[in-house]
């Protein structure tokens, strides 16, 4: 065992190490010790200050945080806006790009089109739909002064379910040309042997597209699921410029409600517990969607 110990470490490249601490520095400063911190923090009522004494309260923040009414609604739609916009971002995706693989003239224009709203600022967008939908916005122009169907300007942000639809919308149209160029690269990679012997057998556009495109892309798939879950429930920028969590933070999100507890209410305590649940809650996800995963491809 010595002499294996003895080779081994005569056989490594120490200038290896060189090139690997300065990452495994930046990695455990800004992303191991915050973590760390956070599940510290989520045991303390945690004061700010040098001189301020954190005094240890166990799981209260824990069960402070299951308590709270608002939380829940933060809670509750952050999962509804995960459940809309996830699965429309990815089939509208996955349209987008079949259909741009599809043809020969004009594909790059359609890329940086569909691309466009990426790589636009989260905050610019989010104010171009609050000038949309604001009550002297562009849709309320267009229902009141064009085609006539309402009395009087519609409170678009003014109420929990339509501000969240304004924020979903925001969402969808924003993160559609992601998943378009992830399912694009997928489905370059798709050998086309496979095509032409489902056109020697007689196979139609359907079959090819269930039997063929779909299983060879599960691992994008897979991908671009996990990645849209946790960008919805990250999603602050739309909420926060959109409503601000108003009315009486009934269109609160996860993220929103955590910076108005940290910053607002500065409960440094509550709001590291509940990053802490949040994150548990992700992984739970993330490895449920995995196995279901791994089932459907043993199948």
């Amino acid at each position: 065992m010595k002499g294996f110990l003895r080779n081994s470490i005569k056989k490594f490249d120490w200038r290896m190490l060189v090139i690997f601490l300065p990452g495994m520095m930046y990695v455990s400063i800004f992303t191991f010790y915050p973590i760390i911190k956070m599940i510290v923090m989520s045991f303390y009522d945690w004061k700010i200050g040098f001189q301020q004494i954190s005094p240890f309260v166990g799981l209260d923040n824990y069960k402070t945080v299951f308590a709270d009414p608002r939380a829940g609604i933060s809670l509750v739609n952050t999962v509804v806006y995960a459940v809309v916009t996830v699965p429309l971002q990815m089939v509208l995706g996955l349209l987008i790009a079949v259909l741009i693989n599809g043809i020969t003239k004009f594909s790059v224009s359609f890329r940086l089109a569909y691309y466009l709203p990426v790589i636009t600022s989260w905050v610019v967008v989010a104010l171009l739909f609050r000038y949309i939908f604001s009550n002297n916005g562009l849709l309320n122009y267009f229902l009141l002064d064009i085609l006539k169907i309402v009395d009087e300007p519609v409170g678009w942000l003014s109420t929990r379910w339509s501000a969240i639809f304004a924020a979903i919308l925001l969402g969808i149209w924003k993160g559609i040309g992601w998943n378009m160029i992830i399912f694009l690269a997928a489905l370059q990679a798709v050998p086309k042997e496979y095509y032409e012997a489902a056109d020697i057998d007689g196979a139609n556009r359907r079959q090819k597209f269930y039997k063929i495109t779909l299983p060879s892309i599960r691992g994008s798939i897979v991908f671009a699921l996990i990645m849209l879950i946790i960008g919805a429930f990250n999603t602050y920028t739309p909420i926060a410029i959109l409503t601000g969590g108003n009315p009486s933070h009934q269109t609160e999100v996860v993220l929103t409600w955590m910076y108005f507890q940290t910053f607002g209410a500065l409960n440094m305590g509550y709001s590291a517990a509940l990053s802490v649940i949040i994150t548990m809650l992700i992984t739970i996800i993330t490895i449920i969607v995995f196995s279901v995963s791994a089932r459907g491809k043993e199948a």
